[in-house]
């Protein structure tokens, strides 16, 4: 069971999200509408994500992430926004967070996300992904199973649909790890990323 706290100043967001997903694998233990809240929150509940906006009446959450980080080391952090500046999404990630996804995102986007932080990943907003070329320092720059998949099938020259239809997800999914591997390998063309496949020896 994966257990969340959704941190937001707008009662209407914190009911969405919790609409969205609650089901038999996600239970939502905890709301926040301040940032002191949401510390308090996660020290009692110590959640496997923690949902956190970005700003709470015009002051940045950034702050807060590192001491939620040594609170709850095990609690995964998704920055959820409606700001689309990809510095901030960088920030985001620099600052411990392990996601950033903007609130006009789809509702698919957001159980995406969500799965992706639950299962130990990283997850990025497609949207936002491909700004973000240079490999900052303090990411972690080891692809996943299904990123290195993903990249040998850039490499042997599929488009974005047809990996999704191979690998049997959607189009955004794969979106966002075409944009996580860019970020990881610090590469922005493809024929940087068939380089690196064959560096990996993931195609001839």
């Amino acid at each position: 069971m994966t257990t969340i706290i959704i941190a937001d100043d707008h009662p209407v967001v914190r009911c969405g999200i919790r609409t969205l997903l609650e089901d038999d694998r996600n239970v939502v233990v905890g709301e926040a509408a301040d940032l002191p809240q949401t510390a308090e929150l996660v020290e009692r509940h110590r959640p496997t994500l923690l949902l956190l906006d970005l700003s709470f009446a015009g002051t940045s959450s950034l702050d807060l992430v590192p001491r939620i980080r040594a609170l709850s080391p095990r609690t995964r952090i998704l920055i959820l926004t409606m700001h689309d500046d990809p510095e901030l999404a960088r920030d985001s990630l620099a600052a411990g967070a392990h996601g950033f996804l903007r609130k006009e995102a789809v509702a698919e986007e957001l159980v995406a996300a969500v799965d992706a932080l639950a299962a130990g990943r990283r997850y990025l907003d497609p949207a936002l992904g491909a700004a973000l070329l240079d490999r900052d320092p303090g990411l972690d720059t080891t692809l996943s199973k299904r990123e290195r998949e993903v990249l040998a099938l850039i490499a042997d020259g599929l488009t974005n649909r047809q990996i999704a239809d191979e690998l049997r997800v959607s189009i955004r999914t794969i979106e966002a790890q075409r944009a996580s591997i860019k970020l990881k390998l610090g590469v922005s063309r493809r024929t940087e990323l068939v380089t690196c496949a064959r560096q990996l020896r993931l195609t001839a």
